[in-house]
């Protein structure tokens, strides 16, 4: 079946004129975040809901304060409390129908939630690799698929943003089973984008650098490594979570209908250093 077969036709979906004012207003859409309970996850949900929009907050942990930030907002937050591992493309298609039926539409997905482990080569598990890839590139290309099969269903357009990495383009230390997931996610990102743009719908993704998150706190707790980390990023800073909220509403508005394909890194330069 072609892509013309799938939309009955091909349903086109023209440009819609926006003027700057509403290019980055999100109001009326619901967007969906994994991973939101806390981290980049929750300053990416705040972000959007700061741009107007509803939003689905799924995590196996409590995501009480992102939904208090949410209403703060004056916009709904939607709670789906979901364990992420070992997800199956049927638990993801029935999530995915579950926010559907709770909200009445889904608009964004942002593949969020994610895992590390850190460990010498010599010494790295199985679990080790299979728990990471598992959460952080499997679970990302179900949920999409189960996404992208809804709107082509339904002829919406949507917006799908992944979260890479910037391991997405290096190697890091200690952590080839991350390397190796958010390399993943930049292939996925650029295929599903090459098969999904005709279809009005648009997959890219967000790199992030070196961001205060729980992940990143035993680095930060190590001097050697703060001080090498800091001194390679022309910012001369760590990101915040609230620093991923411009590029999540980006990638998630009209600003960005014709983006299809892009890892945007949020890095405080660090890979231009």
């Amino acid at each position: 079946m072609g892509r013309c077969d799938i939309l009955k036709g091909c349903t086109s979906f023209p440009k819609k004129a926006h003027t700057m004012k509403h290019l980055f207003d999100l109001t009326g859409k619901v967007a969906l975040v994994t991973g939101a309970a806390r981290g980049l996850g929750q300053g990416m949900a705040i972000g959007l809901a700061e741009a107007g929009a509803d939003v689905v907050l799924v995590d196996r942990e409590d995501t009480s304060q992102t939904q208090n930030a949410v209403l703060a907002c004056g916009h709904t937050p939607y709670p789906l409390y979901y364990d992420l591992a070992n997800l199956t493309p049927q638990k993801a298609s029935e999530m995915i129908t579950h926010a559907v039926e709770i909200t009445g539409r889904i608009d964004t997905l942002v593949n969020n939630a994610g895992i590390i482990r850190r460990a010498p080569l010599l010494d790295f598990t199985e679990s080790d690799w299979k728990d990471v890839l598992d959460i952080n590139l499997s679970t990302a290309f179900y949920l999409s698929q189960a996404i992208a099969k809804h709107w082509v269903q339904s002829q919406q357009r949507g917006k799908m943003v992944q979260v890479a990495s910037l391991l997405s383009f290096q190697g890091g230390l200690l952590v080839p089973s991350y390397a190796a997931a958010k390399s993943g996610i930049a292939g996925i990102t650029r295929a599903l984008a090459n098969e999904l743009a005709p279809l009005g719908i648009n997959v890219n993704a967000i790199a992030p650098g070196y961001f205060t998150t729980e992940v990143t706190a035993g680095i930060r707790a190590n001097p050697d490594r703060n001080r090498a980390i800091l001194e390679r990023i022309p910012a001369g800073r760590w990101g915040e979570p609230e620093d991923l909220k411009g590029a999540v509403v980006f990638l998630a508005s009209a600003a960005s209908d014709y983006v299809h394909g892009t890892l945007l890194t949020v890095d405080g330069g660090w890979l231009a250093r």
